[in-house]
C-alpha cells in the first residue's frame, strides 16, 4: 500500500503564489493533485505520468498551476500562481490509477490526508 505525505497549504491573499508537496513511500507511475471544497465534491486538479512526464490540468486551473515530479517518482508538487479565493479547498495528493489523465477522483488508488489551502480576496 502507498502512503502519501502532502505539505505546503496555508493561507494566502488572491494573487500569491503556493507550492504543494507529496512524498510517496514507493516509486508510482501515476500521481495527481485533488481538492474539495466545503460543500463540494472532490474535484481533479493536476496529474501527471512520472515516467514519460506528461502533465494533465483541469481547465480551471490551467495557465496557473503546474505540476512535476522528481526523477525517483516518489514526490509531486503543484506549484500554484495566481491563487484566487475559489481556488480555497483541502488539496489532495494521489496515486495509482487507472490512467494518468484521469482526473475524476474514481479510479485513483491510494490518497493523503490533504493540507488545506486558503485563498482571502
Amino acid at each position: 500500500q502507498v502512503q502519501l505525505v502532502e505539505s505546503g497549504g496555508g493561507s494566502v491573499e488572491a494573487g500569491d503564489s503556493l507550492r504543494l508537496s507529496c512524498v510517496a513511500s514507493e516509486a508510482t507511475y501515476c500521481l495527481g493533485w485533488f481538492r474539495q471544497a466545503p460543500g463540494k465534491e472532490r474535484e481533479g486538479v493536476a496529474t501527471i505520468s512520472t515516467g514519460r512526464g506528461l502533465t494533465y490540468y483541469s481547465d480551471s486551473v490551467k495557465g496557473r498551476f503546474a505540476i512535476s515530479t522528481d526523477s525517483y517518482r516518489l514526490a509531486v508538487t503543484l506549484q500554484m500562481n495566481s491563487l484566487k479565493p475559489e481556488d480555497t479547498a483541502m488539496y489532495y495528493c494521489a496515486s495509482d490509477s487507472t490512467g494518468c489523465s484521469n482526473l475524476r477522483p474514481g479510479g485513483w488508488k491510494y490518497w493523503g490526508q490533504g493540507t488545506q489551502v486558503t485563498v482571502s480576496s
